[in-house]
């Protein structure tokens, strides 16, 4: 079985889309148009594409599921300001003395996300 999208319901899916392309460098598709129910993000293969879908009801309680992002080219701290100047909120800072921990974001409708250490931080890269 393969993965093609992950779907996220919203109020404006061009709008949502075009705020995580600008997170991810991702594309929205040349398909999609601002007044569309749905706007496909099309992630580079083999990653599953990000399916944003207007739905009537707003969201109302904490996501079952959310994306844990790794930065490839800044630092968890340069990533986290870098996410906020593009319109997310902070919600729940995991981030330790040591250097450690995460950052819980919340996109333009409130899902979560959260932010981890860079590869190069985890000294990995």
């Amino acid at each position: 079985m393969l993965l093609r999208h992950v779907t996220i319901d919203c109020a404006d899916p061009y709008k949502l889309a075009s705020f995580w392309s600008d997170i991810t460098g991702w594309p929205v598709s040349d398909e999609d148009e601002a007044d569309d129910d749905e706007t496909l993000l099309v992630a580079p293969e083999p990653v599953p594409g990000l399916l944003f879908i207007r739905v009537p009801e707003g969201k109302t309680v904490k996501n079952r599921i959310h994306f844990d992002w790794v930065p490839t080219e800044r630092t968890r701290d340069e990533e986290v300001e870098r996410v906020i100047g593009l319109g997310a909120t902070l919600f729940e800072d995991h981030r330790t003395a040591d250097g450690l921990g995460w950052v819980t974001l919340r996109d333009p409708e409130g899902n979560e996300f959260c932010v981890e250490r860079s590869t190069s931080e985890r000294g990995l890269g």
